[in-house]
């Protein structure tokens, strides 16, 4: 069974940084692409950025293009989220997903908060 945990969450001035964990367990390598959600209030969940875990391939949203980093570290079955240059319009709920053929899993989400 997939599990994800997201941790790392909390609150940073506009234009710092912060890291976005996410450790998954029950996944098999090369069958998934993980990804990066977020959540704001009143607003549909959009993807953030994305990974394939077998070939590294990352795609972003035009949003956090240049700002955001995703990477993954196969041995410990983590995928990050590196945050710079945040903006108030990046606070949001961050949720990690698993998605494959079988479909979608996802994290419990983790709170980030931008102050101006």
């Amino acid at each position: 069974q997939v599990q994800l945990v997201e941790s790392g969450g909390g609150s940073a001035r506009s234009g710092g940084s912060l890291r976005l964990p996410c450790r998954a367990s029950g996944i098999t390598l090369g069958t998934y692409t993980m990804s990066w959600y977020r959540q704001a209030p009143g607003e549909v969940r959009e993807l953030v950025a994305n990974i394939n875990l077998d070939s590294g391939m990352a795609y972003y949203s035009d949003s956090v293009k240049g700002r955001f980093t995703i990477s993954r570290d196969n041995t410990k079955k983590a995928v990050y989220l590196q945050m710079n240059s945040l903006k108030p319009e990046d606070a949001a709920v961050y949720y990690c997903a698993a998605i494959s053929t079988a479909g979608i899993k996802w994290g419990q989400g983790t709170q980030v908060t931008v102050s101006s």
